[in-house]
């Protein structure tokens, strides 16, 4: 077996273009939010999920519809609501009396992107529906288990929780998705801009699919050929340990947040055109992926945010 800190990533000129060129198109239509484009496609290369939360009308969807199109993987939408219930997300058995049997009917969460809309809307029972498929790429009803098509990329969008009808997501849904973003307002020319620009959904109908199904799993495989080194993975193992000793958190990251850290550094570089991750990869990183798996003790919405930052900065880079 060959050492992972001589394999090289394989990464096609015409891959990179279209890396590249998928980029530049997404941020034709999400106006002032170049960061936020980079990290859902560091999701997307690393085989996670995100969640965009902010107020309305910031974005949030455009964003999520944008990135599908350009994937040009089916997809679908889901827009959770109070009533919504979990077979319609993953699909019900309905008894087919002319074959006496049930016949199982697959719900939206049978795509390749699936757009899970103001998610928090819903009650838990609902968005635990998702759990088993955003973990296991599966789904199971009645004790039969359906294989979710490949890939499998889950974009869901989610109100602040002190917006009145919106319910916490629990945390072991949280702790699925690999990115957590915060879009904000627009800047004052992206804003601009926005205004006089063409109508949002004319922008997304235009898109062009510039990354396909074969694409995406070959550049997966390129991330996972990315080298991080034995100072890197201690890096990242001192802040996992930190964030179990932090002053005012109750539950620190687990070692599948240390596996998605990695595999989004990975990712990262990859984007960067590099075949090795950085601390500085790990650090950018690191407030994304932990914020929203971190349990402080206030329940104030920006613990976690400030306790991933106040993380960062207790553990030094050797």
């Amino acid at each position: 077996m060959s050492d992972p800190s001589t394999t090289p990533v394989m990464l096609t000129d015409r891959h990179r273009e279209a890396l590249s060129s998928a980029q530049a198109q997404v941020n034709r239509v999400v106006l002032g939010k170049q960061t936020a484009v980079v990290m859902s496609f560091v999701a997307l290369l690393a085989d996670g999920h995100i969640l965009i939360e902010d107020l309305p009308g910031l974005g949030k969807t455009t964003l999520a519809h944008a990135l599908a199109a350009t994937v040009g993987l089916e997809f679908q939408r889901v827009q959770f609501t109070s009533d919504l219930l979990p077979s319609d997300v993953v699909g019900v058995s309905v008894y087919d009396g002319g074959a006496r049997r049930f016949e199982f009917h697959g719900g939206p969460v049978f795509t390749n992107v699936l757009l899970a809309d103001e998610i928090n809307r819903a009650p838990p029972r609902t968005q635990s529906a998702l759990l088993e498929a955003m973990a296991e790429h599966q789904v199971t009803v009645d004790g039969v288990t359906h294989a979710l098509p490949d890939p499998f990329f889950v974009i869901a969008t989610q109100n602040p929780v002190d917006l009145s009808g919106t319910y916490p997501l629990p945390d072991s849904q949280l702790d699925r998705f690999l990115l957590r973003l915060n879009l904000g307002y627009p800047d004052r020319d992206a804003e601009r801009a926005l205004l006089a620009g063409e109508d949002r959904r004319t922008l997304i109908a235009g898109m062009m699919p510039l990354i396909g199904a074969d694409d995406l799993r070959q550049l997966r495989r390129a991330v996972l050929a990315v080298h991080a080194s034995p100072a890197l993975i201690d890096y990242v193992q001192a802040l996992l340990t930190r964030s179990r000793q932090h002053p005012g958190v109750r539950v620190g990251l687990s070692p599948r947040a240390g596996l998605a850290l990695l595999r989004a550094a990975r990712a990262l570089a990859l984007l960067q055109g590099r075949d090795h991750a950085l601390p500085d990869d790990v650090q950018t990183l690191f407030p994304l992926i932990a914020s929203h798996r971190l349990v402080a003790d206030s329940d104030a919405a920006a613990a976690g945010s400030a306790s991933a930052d106040a993380i960062l900065q207790a553990v030094p880079v050797d």
